[in-house]
């Protein structure tokens, strides 16, 4: 592989790491290694190295990460489909491991598409408590919005907003918040070489003023107590340790740490910047010293004691349990269409998805995901939603207010992609569970399942209506069992060409 790389820029990198220069030239001639991320809220390390049909070879600083072999192409099956993993280049995968969010905790990623960072965070909070993913670019926030679906997320919402109006929508609000800023992609030359047509000294000063006026707001958006995670894909200082100086002296309460000592990850370089020697504690992944590609990651820790908002804030979470109360749930006034969706829904969910004496036990889909007491539902036009309970959404632009269940067609409930995706087959009483990849693949490419394709599964006597279909335990989506055959329902814009 050859790179032409600019020559002011192999100047600059000349300059920084001296003697350490040409082993980072050489790794330019390095193949791209790719990677995936397991989906723990799917399957676990143990079990899916016991079926997957890949060469793979651990990650050293992601449990669940792997390299595949370049003869792979976990893209193209089922898995990829049923959303088992996300591929993902390896040295993004420490954004996730470094954010560290805990269950039950409100978390942001401010700049989210298209979903690597998202869904490594909301597999490890385990489908509790509140993720917001943000992505300004519009045609960007559906991709987003599609992975998020596609991983069977459940307390996600996915907005396509600035941060500006974020940060006057939820101040104080969150505990943790990822800010992958938008850079000059210096770390990302082999992969994306339109960064080498795009990079000068000039959008690097402009990505830095960006990424200041995205950190002012997301600062704004942090609770007291509450943790921000930078990082970009650029080697350039004045974007890394440059712009992290100037933070740490705008917010003298935000403190850098270093919270884990990884053996692949080198330090920050603070006489890059002239800046302070706490910023020793950022990240630098290097291509060089590890597989994968540039990375700079900061974590920092604000120092002031939790309850310190002011008063506004304590009034905006009141405004907005206020308006919930009044607009969202289910045991108030409500409008007749969502109370009939929800009927609807009721009924859909007693015939397909569990015996009432299951339901209610914990562990079951309902106490996990359909709770009134931590969640609402919301009618959007036709299309029925669980909103997590932590935040309102009023004027705000939104692609996914929560779990899509379904939508109301002519006094119908239709069951939704994204709901089957979320599901457990444990946890659904009427489904079709398929072994074989010629019969799965006429599903995925849209094909009507017919008799002879269930028998050859020995699959007999299914109830009419809505059926989940699963391929080797996982959930691909729904298809409607009448006459002998399985009408598929895999949405058009997914099927396999």
């Amino acid at each position: 592989m050859t790179i032409a790389l600019p020559e002011q820029f192999k100047t600059r990198m000349a300059r920084f790491l001296q003697e350490d220069y040409p082993a980072f030239i050489e790794s330019y001639k390095l193949p791209i290694s790719g990677a995936l991320r397991l989906n723990s809220l799917k399957i676990g390390v143990v079990d899916f190295l016991t079926l997957s049909p890949f060469t793979l070879k651990a990650i050293p600083w992601v449990s669940n990460g792997f390299y595949y072999s370049k003869d792979d192409h976990p893209g193209k099956h089922p898995y990829h489909d049923a959303g088992v993993y996300y591929m993902q280049e390896a040295s993004a995968m420490a954004v996730g491991v470094l954010a560290q969010p805990k269950p039950g905790e409100r978390v942001l990623d401010l700049c989210a598409a298209p979903g690597g960072k998202s869904t490594h965070l909301a597999s490890q909070m385990a489908g509790q408590g509140l993720l917001v993913a943000n992505e300004i670019n519009g045609k960007r926030a559906k991709i987003l919005s599609e992975n998020v679906e596609r991983m069977g997320i459940k307390n996600a919402v996915v907005m396509n907003e600035t941060p500006e109006k974020l940060a006057e929508h939820f101040p104080a609000f969150f505990d943790r918040i990822v800010v992958d800023a938008p850079c000059s992609g210096e770390g990302m030359f082999k992969k994306e070489p339109q960064a080498i047509e795009q990079w000068s000294l000039a959008n690097i000063d402009l990505c830095a003023r960006r990424q200041k006026e995205i950190l002012t707001e997301a600062v704004k958006l942090l609770k007291p107590g509450g943790t921000l995670i930078y990082s970009t894909c650029t080697f350039a200082p004045e974007e890394n340790e440059g712009t992290i100086s100037w933070l740490l002296q705008t917010y003298d309460y935000l403190k850098l740490i270093r919270p884990v000592e990884i053996a692949e990850f080198d330090h920050g370089h603070p006489e890059w910047v002239d800046g302070p020697a706490e910023l020793k504690n950022a990240y630098r992944l290097w291509s060089h010293h590890l597989l994968g590609e540039g990375h700079f990651i900061a974590v920092l820790k604000d120092t002031r004691e939790t309850g310190s908002e002011n008063s506004s804030v304590h009034q905006r979470d009141k405004r907005d349990k206020n308006s919930k109360s009044k607009h969202l749930s289910r045991k108030s006034k409500q409008s007749q269409e969502l109370a009939t969706a929800v009927d609807y829904f009721e009924a859909f969910k007693t015939q397909i998805l569990s015996d009432s004496s299951t339901i209610a036990h914990s562990g079951s889909f309902v106490d996990e995901a359909i709770d009134d007491s931590q969640s609402h539902f919301i009618l959007f036009g036709d299309n029925l939603y669980l909103l997590p309970n932590d935040l309102s959404l009023d004027g705000l632009k939104v692609i996914r207010p929560g779990l899509h269940l379904g939508t109301l067609k002519k006094k119908r409930f239709e069951p939704a992609h994204a709901l089957a995706l979320s599901l457990q087959p444990s946890q659904v009483r009427e489904k079709v569970m398929i072994t074989s990849d010629v019969i799965i693949e006429k599903y995925l490419h849209g094909e009507v399942l017919q008799e002879s394709d269930l028998l050859a599964e020995g699959i007999e006597d299914l109830s009419d209506g809505w059926q989940l279909v699963c391929y080797h335990n996982f959930p691909l989506g729904w298809g409607k069992y009448a006459n002998n055959q399985l009408k598929n329902h895999y949405p058009k814009g997914l099927r396999w060409l």
